[in-house]
């Protein structure tokens, strides 16, 4: 009968039999070449401990071996005991331990901590060079820490060991940067490569999604496309990137590529799924999105509240309502902080104060911990409701530090409800407080108190301030999407070719209705166009 490497590995072998260490090494060997469990890891480790002492010259490659099961199960303290078992660990352990910490949630930091230990000369330890499989892990300790200072002095290793040329270095160096919010170093780096792989793209095109820069996004989109297949990484960037820009035609010209182009897996693939239904609420085509979504073979908690926040965003409060009720109660899908973003908001946006309140006091049963964002939503439906005593009662018994958005709708609900100037004044001064900032929005809502109380000459005051504080009003601005083509408008731009369109609607008997605005008297002025 064949005799099993468990049974080999504890049989009761002695030391002194070199074909029963031979036989010993090699059941190690098939063992540690398996995926295990941590109850037998231990055993192996234990035995190897017993069997091989650690000057035989195959003991680092044994102990490697362990230490690398041990990282892949998580186990980061009996890992780095592994490691601090040898005087003298080799690269490998260096980088699977390094690997290990990179990848943890809370112990990122001693990752970058065992690099330092690494490139420092030590008689015990003596130094171990990094090689390309370092410092990708090191960088991205670095990223996720936001550690620049550090990632740049890993980069001038890097440039110091002749790795500026590897791609997987290189697309490390772009992640951090990018990360760090270092778009121009990041774009230096991929224009300097020399081999760019799918990774290389598909990090750059997401770095400038997520930095606001949609129009590059898609502009490095079209490039890869000559060269490269997307994958599904790609996809959620680029349809991110549309959701951005409300450009709807390019949003369905994506979907459409997906649809003929893409294999079953990425048609059906909840991530690129969510992405499409969050691109198809923010380009304000919400039948779309309820399609993509009822087509959804399955579906997860961001998929639902993509759903949530689109009705919400676009004032469709009862059919938020109605798809988190079909969340909670027929899908058995769990609710989480975001999921009450999005109620809370589609509450704000129809004034159901009584509903908001009973949904955020229904977030403790989720073991959702109420966050700024929630008490903002309530304290905006609070108080766009008149119940300004009972907002600003919210506020004093929140938890958490109000901020300057909290204030300031506060502040807009003075405004709007016609309250004491002294109180809408207290509301500005904490906004300048919590802000941090000037913000000329604040200085507008406090001047139209003024206006409405008769006190011109506070108004005179308020404006005199703004002009010596060098305090402007940001222009208004509007997007429209024409052929394919995101057009942007600003107040007082005359630079745009479709510019001359006010003259054409003037012609054409259009007069606009200036009586919301909050500062009347500069279309008396015969300063329309500040507006």
């Amino acid at each position: 009968m064949a005799t099993s490497p468990q049974t080999l590995l504890f049989s009761k072998t002695t030391t002194k039999n070199n074909q029963s260490q031979h036989f010993s090494r090699t059941s190690l060997l098939d063992l540690l070449n398996e995926p295990t469990t941590m109850p037998r890891l231990k055993q192996i480790h234990a035995h190897t401990l017993r069997t091989i002492d650690t000057t035989h010259p195959q003991a680092l490659f044994f102990f490697s071996r362990i230490l690398l099961h041990y990282s892949s199960l998580a186990d980061l303290s009996k890992g780095t005991r592994v490691f601090h078992h040898f005087p003298k660990p080799n690269s490998f352990m260096w980088n699977t331990l390094i690997r290990a910490y990179a990848g943890s949630t809370n112990h990122k930091r001693e990752a970058m901590k065992l690099y330092k230990a690494m490139m420092t000369m030590d008689e015990e330890k003596p130094k171990v060079l990094p090689d390309n499989h370092t410092f990708p892990f090191v960088l991205k300790a670095c990223a996720y820490t936001f550690s620049l200072c550090e990632g740049k002095q890993v980069h001038a290793h890097v440039l110091k060991r002749g790795f500026e040329s590897d791609t997987h270095v290189c697309n490390s160096l772009i992640h951090f940067y990018s990360t760090c919010g270092c778009l121009d170093l990041a774009e230096k780096i991929f224009q300097k490569m020399d081999e760019r792989n799918e990774v290389s793209w598909n990090i750059i095109i997401d770095s400038y999604a997520k930095g606001g820069n949609f129009d590059t996004a898609l502009r490095m989109f079209g490039e890869m496309l000559k060269v490269y297949d997307p994958d599904g990484y790609t996809l959620q960037s680029v349809i991110s990137a549309c959701a951005g820009l409300g450009a709807l035609s390019l949003g369905l010209w994506v979907h459409v590529y997906i649809l003929k182009k893409c294999d079953k897996s990425m048609v059906s693939d909840v991530l690129v799924n969510t992405s499409l239904v969050n691109m198809y609420c923010k380009c304000g085509s919400l039948e779309i999105a309820k399609q993509v979504f009822e087509s959804m073979p399955s579906t997860d908690v961001n998929s639902w509240n993509s759903m949530i926040l689109g009705f919400a965003m676009h004032g469709e409060a009862e059919a938020a309502l109605e798809y988190y009720a079909r969340m909670v109660t027929v899908k058995k899908v769990i609710p989480n902080s975001i999921t009450f973003v999005g109620v809370l908001s589609a509450c704000n946006h129809r004034g159901m104060v009584g509903e908001g309140i009973v949904h955020f006091n229904m977030m403790t049963k989720y073991n959702v911990e109420p966050r700024l964002e929630h008490y903002g939503c309530l304290v905006d439906l609070l108080a766009r409701a008149g119940r300004i005593d009972d907002a600003l009662n919210l506020v004093s018994d929140m938890p958490i530090k109000p901020d300057a958005i909290i204030w300031r709708s506060l502040l807009d609900a003075c405004c709007k409800q016609h309250a004491s100037v002294e109180l809408s004044e207290e509301m500005a001064k904490q906004v300048f407080e919590s802000d941090g900032s000037v913000c000329s929005g604040t200085y507008l809502l406090l001047s139209k108190v003024y206006a409405s109380a008769s006190r011109w000459n506070d108004v005179g005051l308020l404006r005199k301030l703004m002009s010596d504080e060098g305090v402007t009003k940001d222009p208004g601005c509007s997007l429209i999407e024409i052929d394919g083509v995101v057009h942007q408008f600003f107040a007082r731009d005359t630079n745009h070719s479709q510019s001359e369109i006010e003259e054409k609607l003037e012609s054409m008997g259009y007069l606009p209705n200036y009586s919301g605005a909050p500062m009347v008297d500069e279309v008396n002025n015969g300063k329309q166009d500040a507006l």
